[in-house]
């Protein structure tokens, strides 16, 4: 490497790092005003003014308000994905499910608290779940996350995803699951990344005796009706 081309790629680094810091800098601040004054009352100008950048600064980095607040949900689900692409393909589909969110749980941690405080992300969970607003487009990205796993775990089992009713119902099961875990996680005290692995881990142990035709230990009187 010649050094005009090493000045060349040391600047451009420094170029990449600066606009990552003042990205970081905008969702820190925007997360922060949303669940300490609320999404609503939370103005663009606001988070830009207390980044000391200007509102044309943060439509660079952001398109609006809402994807600002779903950015560390939109990584999380993002390295979860990564994580099943790699899962091996003897897994059955629950199990590479499974492993993949345990695994991606092992190292998100890390990628979150470059970004903000696990803390801070707990709360943003629990703004999202309060503002209805939020709520609707949560819902909706739940929706488009399901499908695009359905279609993995098709591609995986070699099935046809609008013929084989199975990718879809086993992902419907599998995300129900994970969002039980998710809203008792942002309902507690413990924000750490341990706690929200061990509630998931739990949880999705139980699925498979929870989806059992009987639950009860007992034997049923004949006849009888549960109420």
């Amino acid at each position: 490497m010649t050094e005009r081309q090493a000045t060349i790629e040391s600047t451009t680094g420094l170029r990449e790092r600066k606009k990552q810091r003042t990205r970081d800098a905008l969702l820190r601040v925007a997360l922060e005003l949303f669940t300490t004054q609320g999404y609503e009352r939370t103005t663009v100008d606001e988070i830009a003014d207390a980044v000391e950048v200007s509102q044309r600064t943060f439509f660079r980095y952001f398109a609006s308000k809402e994807e600002v607040a779903f950015a560390v949900q939109e990584m999380v689900e993002s390295h979860f994905v990564a994580e099943l692409l790699a899962r091996p393909p003897e897994e059955g589909p629950f199990a590479a499910m499974r492993n993949a969110v345990l695994g991606s749980w092992n190292t998100i941690g890390e990628a979150i608290e470059a970004v903000i405080p696990v803390e801070l992300h707990m709360r943003t969970y629990r703004m999202i779940e309060s503002t209805p607003a939020l709520l609707a487009a949560h819902l909706r990205r739940s929706t488009d996350l399901e499908e695009r796993i359905a279609g993995i775990v098709a591609e995986r089992e070699e099935l046809d995803l609008d013929a084989d009713p199975r990718p879809r119902v086993a992902v419907a099961a599998f995300t129900g699951v994970m969002r039980v875990a998710g809203r008792l996680w942002g309902q507690g005290e413990d924000a750490s990344m341990e706690s929200i692995r061990t509630l998931t881990e739990l949880y999705l142990d139980h699925l498979g005796p929870a989806l059992a035709a009987e639950w009860r230990t007992s034997a049923r009187t004949p006849g009888a009706h549960a109420v």
